[in-house]
């Protein structure tokens, strides 16, 4: 199955760190992000899982739910849990999938075949509360994932989902956001009372409408 952009997200049952979850309700209303890894006890996934852990209030400020994929065991699972906890200095408190039979892997288009029959790429997919997938992303298994980066992405979904702006490239938040080409400068003007600056008719900024 090969998931796109504006796709609902799979819904699955499966067994974690933390217990069964159904994974439409571990998500609720919330935002959600679902990320693989080539396996347990693994340095570069050891460093991402440290660094997700360590960005918990972040996520949580922003509403946004957790959850990792292996397919090792659980028993596995916890042992690791065990070393990213001493070796990164953190408490991984957000459950990881022990997809062993590997479905939520093949549901998910994460197993990588060109490189192993068994192994997850290094795949990351951000879902709406809505179910809906809004962003996904694959990095090769030499290179961990900017999770700062992800923290950005989920910013403009967030942003742009409830406002008629996109955001331009580096875009970091508070800063100027772009007014979509389907709103008139003359409704954007009146649309967003910060102010509109005009640089060519297809390019016009204005102050970020959600921060004061």
């Amino acid at each position: 199955m090969s998931l796109r952009l504006g796709d609902t997200a799979p819904n699955f049952k499966a067994a974690t760190s933390q217990g069964e979850i159904d994974f439409y309700e571990f998500l609720g209303d919330s935002w959600g992000i679902l990320f693989s890894h080539p396996a347990d006890y693994t340095p570069v996934c050891t460093t991402e899982l440290g660094k997700t852990a360590a960005l918990k209030e972040e996520f949580a400020k922003r509403g946004v739910k957790v959850l990792a994929l292996s397919v090792d065991p659980v028993d596995k699972h916890l042992g690791w849990i065990g070393d990213i906890n001493e070796t990164q200095d953190v408490n991984v408190q957000f459950p990881i999938i022990a997809d062993e039979d590997r479905k939520v892997s093949e549901l998910y288009d994460f197993i990588h075949p060109k490189a192993s029959a068994t192994a997850t790429v290094r795949s990351l997919i951000i879902i709406a509360p809505d179910k809906t997938i809004k962003l996904i992303i694959t990095y090769p298994a030499s290179t961990g994932r900017n999770f700062v980066e992800i923290l950005r992405v989920v910013d403009s979904l967030q942003l742009t989902a409830n406002h008629s702006v996109a955001t331009p490239a580096n875009w970091a938040q508070g800063e100027d956001v772009i007014v979509v080409p389907a709103i008139s400068t003359e409704d954007a003007i009146k649309k967003f009372p910060k102010g509109v600056k005009v640089v060519k008719p297809y390019l016009r900024y204005t102050p970020q409408p959600n921060v004061d």
